[in-house]
């Protein structure tokens, strides 16, 4: 069958590129492996935010005297916390389907593999074969968990993200290698459910892609919760043979062995591009991942790649606006290339992290001379109220013309903050311009005026 487009997977990527390509009058269709709305919205970014909120309220109602409600002794249902991560998951999936429709899109379910630049072989599961053409083809294929060959996941007592996401039965210890969005995430919420968790990070500090300041005050939040850390440390080996696990950790100070009934790799993605065929199209790849241009073509006429198997933050939002682009280029347009250094980060923890743009030193390294502004919302009214004072509002500027080099977040609700800073970088915005911009009062949000009052020295709340 013949089409305009068909584009290989259907996760945050994906699925908007072949809307987008529907809605530029483009025959279109999706071929999927798995599931429509592939990992972000079956087992990433949406069932861990349903996981993550259910601990949340779980910790509102232990603390709900501290708010003046007596609402008794608080006991969390682990099943039920699990079984309403999926349903979310699935209702967001049944979205996806009604998308497609909506659009005119043929969704193929099947794997595929190019055998030409615009050809590509569908295998469904009762391994039946069809061939389909396309003008154009994107690839959208993704990443998966990495496995470390000291800790290879056996989906019972070493697991990846989808086993943590969907156990019958709370584990009471668990560690977790890797201290990414994905491994806090997941120590974050275990602590909370009542599981005893270990974080164990190679490098010297977690969260270890943020600016330093947030990593120390994220420290600070998990040790105040009862999670223990170790950095600089490395699991060389897993034993699995007793009920649990026996891991062994280097560390500076020599060796330790943790015991726990789990442990959760989460270090790291690796790119889906194996098996597809690239290899004899000549497709030039670097470092396990696709090489693309500014409008994500591949070095092959008519193929396009976004997301996960390509160079760029391994993010949903990446992926979406890569996979609109894409659409948008082979339909004709001049998209904006993105901005990979004003991509927003988030972690989705209690006290949330929210980043975007250079870190004080990355701002340092690369010349500037800076202004640099802390605001901690133990100074913010809303927090305040809230009961919600951990952590801060960090502002980088260049000091010669006010340029808005960096964001950094950690607090409640910073997640939804953080695109003033995207905007405002976006649009080129200089310190001047946050300081004359009002902000509401009281609001979390208003702490980045704060902070850029701080930087300047025209600070009234600290």
């Amino acid at each position: 069958m013949a089409y305009d487009v068909i584009v290989l997977g259907s996760g945050p990527g994906g699925y908007p590129a072949a809307i987008r390509a529907s809605q530029l009058g483009k025959k279109v269709a999706i071929v999927e492996r798995e599931s429509l709305g592939g990992i972000c919205l079956n087992w990433g970014c949406i069932p861990t935010k349903a996981l993550l909120k259910s601990a949340q309220v779980y910790e509102y109602a232990k603390h709900a005297a501290d708010y003046g409600i007596n609402v008794g002794e608080a006991s969390q249902d682990f099943p039920g916390v699990v079984k309403r991560s999926r349903g979310v998951a699935d209702k967001m999936s049944k979205g996806i389907q009604f998308l497609m429709k909506k659009n005119k899109i043929d969704v193929i379910m099947g794997t595929g593999k190019l055998i030409a630049a615009n050809k590509l072989e569908v295998t469904a599961a009762d391994n039946s074969k069809q061939t389909l053409e396309a003008k154009n083809i994107i690839l959208a294929t993704g990443a998966r968990a990495r496995q470390l060959p000291s800790m290879p996941i056996d989906g019972k007592k070493i697991i990846g993200y989808r086993e943590a996401m969907s156990l019958t039965e709370q584990p009471k210890s668990m560690i977790v290698c890797g201290s990414g969005a994905i491994g806090s995430e997941f120590a974050y919420f275990y602590n909370s459910m009542g599981t005893k968790v270990t974080i164990v990070e190679f490098m010297p500090r977690i969260v270890p892609v943020e600016d330093e300041d947030i990593s120390k005050e994220m420290e600070k939040q998990f040790k105040k919760q009862g999670i223990s850390i170790m950095t600089n440390s490395e699991v060389t080996k897993v034993d699995t043979s007793g009920t649990g696990v026996k891991a062994t950790v280097k560390t500076a100070d020599g060796e330790q062995v943790l015991e726990a009934d789990i442990l959760l790799s989460a270090v790291g993605i690796i790119a889906n591009i194996e098996n597809l065929g690239l290899e004899a199209l000549g497709v030039k790849m670097d470092k396990g991942k696709i090489i693309v241009d500014a409008f994500q073509q591949t070095s092959v006429a008519g193929l396009y790649a976004i997301g996960d198997c390509t160079p760029g933050q391994a993010l949903a939002h990446v992926a979406s606006k890569e996979g609109i682009n894409a659409a948008e280029h082979l339909s004709g347009h001049k998209p904006d290339p993105l901005d990979y250094n004003n991509i927003p980060g988030c972690t989705y923890t209690t006290p949330e992290i929210a980043s975007v743009g250079y870190t004080e030193k990355a701002a340092k390294d690369a010349g500037y001379e800076v202004k640099v502004g802390k605001f901690p919302f133990i100074a913010s009214g809303k927090a305040v109220a809230a009961g919600a004072t951990e952590g801060f509002v960090k502002v980088i500027y260049d000091a010669k013309y006010g340029e808005f080099l960096g964001c950094h977040m950690i607090g409640m609700n910073v997640t939804e903050i953080i695109a003033e800073a995207v905007v405002a970088r976006k649009l080129e915005t200089t310190a001047h311009e946050i300081l004359n911009a009002s902000h509401p009062h009281p609001t979390m949000s208003e702490a980045m005026k704060e902070a850029t009052a701080v930087a300047y020295g025209e600070a009234t709340d600290i």
